[in-house]
């Protein structure tokens, strides 16, 4: 098998995957039923960043049919995320644990149920419009205009983006809790969108808290000490 990049849900590293990273096995439904032949692919990776060295599981389940040399799998029909059970990333414990909580069961039930996945990310959002911003409560709609002069063009630009995907702008003007009829795909851009706000605003006013508190103690170590009469 030929190496390939992958990003460590774990770790969130982009890596390259050689075959001594990598390993699979199958297993084979061959008794008579009503649905036919099905094969169950498992694969472990494991991350070669020396910092990180965790291992992911997945299966995926094929049709299968039985060919000289082997079996040869065919279409696929099911995945499954089973070692982490979602691709939740990762965020620092400073962010409120209630967002945090909401982003992670948004991720974990995004491919089982995305309109449900969809309802959490959009609480989530406002759960970070209140807190980060300390908009006035209403509905989310009205809530994301209070911003509107306070964020970045680009910033700006991809939640306008988002809001105008399917129904999640139409029923961003409804109660927070009404379940948005969208596809995994709608629902994995909202999700995207409150990972992007996570880190650029939780995360980028921390390191640059950090930075800042780094100069002024450089500073003051080298600030000249007061004279001992």
């Amino acid at each position: 098998m030929s190496d390939f990049n992958w990003i460590c849900p774990h770790c969130e590293r982009a890596v390259t995957i050689s075959d001594e990273r990598i390993t699979n096995d199958r297993h084979t439904l061959w008794i008579e039923n009503a649905a036919g032949r099905r094969s169950l692919v498992t694969t472990f990776i494991v991350c070669p960043n020396q910092e990180c060295r965790r291992f992911t599981l997945t299966a995926t389940l094929h049709e299968s049919a039985h060919a000289p040399g082997g079996e040869r799998l065919g279409k696929k029909l099911e995945e499954w995320n089973l070692i982490p059970t979602s691709k939740a990333k990762t965020f620092p414990t400073y962010i409120p644990q209630a967002i945090l909580d909401d982003y992670r069961e948004a991720c974990f039930i995004r491919d089982l149920s995305p309109k449900a996945s969809a309802t959490l990310a959009r609480r989530c959002l406002q759960g970070i419009l209140r807190d980060f911003w300390k908009v006035k409560p209403g509905r989310l709609v009205d809530e994301i205009e209070q911003i509107k002069d306070k964020v970045d063009p680009l910033t700006w630009d991809a939640i306008q983006a988002v809001r105008h995907i399917g129904n999640i702008g139409a029923h961003m003007e409804k109660d927070i809790n009404v379940i948005v009829d969208v596809d995994p795909d709608e629902a994995e851009l909202l999700i995207g969108l409150v990972e992007t706000l996570l880190r650029e605003w939780y995360i980028a006013r921390e390191e640059r808290q950090k930075r800042m508190g780094a100069i002024v103690a450089a500073a003051s170590a080298k600030a000249p000490k007061p004279s001992v009469p």
